[in-house]
């Protein structure tokens, strides 16, 4: 019987793969985590999964938020872990700003609406019109359009200008909605009062807690939405492949205002 044994000529050989291999891993290793990295303390992406943010943003939109923008908290991490409250390099944000934030009524729920109230502020909806400590945010009607995500559906589109200047567009379902008259809403220190642009279309902080929003902790806020990186059509999805392509290529790289 003829017995096989490795040569001295194989030993570089096996040494020189192992090596290959240690190093093949070392490389995935500091890319993952890299990766974690600038997605914790950078940017993280997100994809849109309603309409409540019509025009502006709209289902499928895939967009990149600003980790750093507001400083970082337990939102900030993955998987929610039990931190204390408050904010690393804390910032407020500023009136007007879209913001990406986990729902104070479930943590596992990451919701994306725009800042209106600021701490202190007293926020009301009177006839869909916003009042900001009694002062009616600007509204210009635009034109009667088909909503984006339910083309059956005809609405108004309002461009609303805060007093800082900015400026965003609203759609408007019609008078006499639900939400369209609210109490005044006190934001005390530490939270924010939030609305989607899809005035008829969005519970918010209009809404208590257990329905919508209530009032946003600013622990709870993940960070600013700044681009629309690429949008996808609904119903297009990453196990079907077939659907990869069906991209909305207008909304690529678009400005999130």
């Amino acid at each position: 019987m003829t017995q096989t044994t490795a040569s001295s000529a194989d030993a570089p050989t096996l040494v020189s793969s192992l090596r290959e291999v240690r190093e093949i891993g070392v490389t995935v290793l500091v890319a993952l985590i890299l990766a974690t990295l600038f997605r914790i303390l950078l940017f993280q992406p997100f994809t849109i999964p309603s309409s409540s943010m019509e025009p502006g943003l709209v289902t499928g939109d895939y967009i990149l938020v600003s980790k750093y923008a507001y400083g970082w908290s337990r939102a900030s991490l993955p998987f929610n872990p039990p931190l204390p409250d408050g904010r690393v390099l804390g910032r407020q944000p500023k009136r007007g700003d879209v913001v990406v934030f986990q729902r104070p009524h479930d943590p596992d729920q990451v919701w994306i609406k725009r800042v209106i109230g600021l701490p202190g502020d007293a926020v009301q909806v009177r006839s869909g019109r916003v009042f900001v400590n009694g002062q009616g945010v600007a509204q210009t009607p635009l034109q009667a359009v088909n909503d984006h995500d339910a083309p059956q559906r005809r609405v108004l589109e309002v461009r609303e200008t805060l007093a800082s200047g900015k400026t965003y567009v609203t759609y408007d379902g019609g008078p006499d909605q639900p939400g369209d008259d609210t109490l005044i809403y006190h934001v005390p220190a530490g939270q924010y009062f939030m609305m989607g642009d899809n005035r008829d279309n969005s519970l918010d902080s209009r809404w208590p807690a257990g329905l919508g929003v209530g009032l946003l902790p600013a622990t709870n806020i993940v960070g600013r939405a700044e681009i629309v990186a690429a949008s996808w059509k609904p119903g297009a999805g990453l196990f079907k492949p077939w659907t990869w392509l069906n991209l909305q290529w207008g909304r690529f790289l678009k400005p999130i205002r």
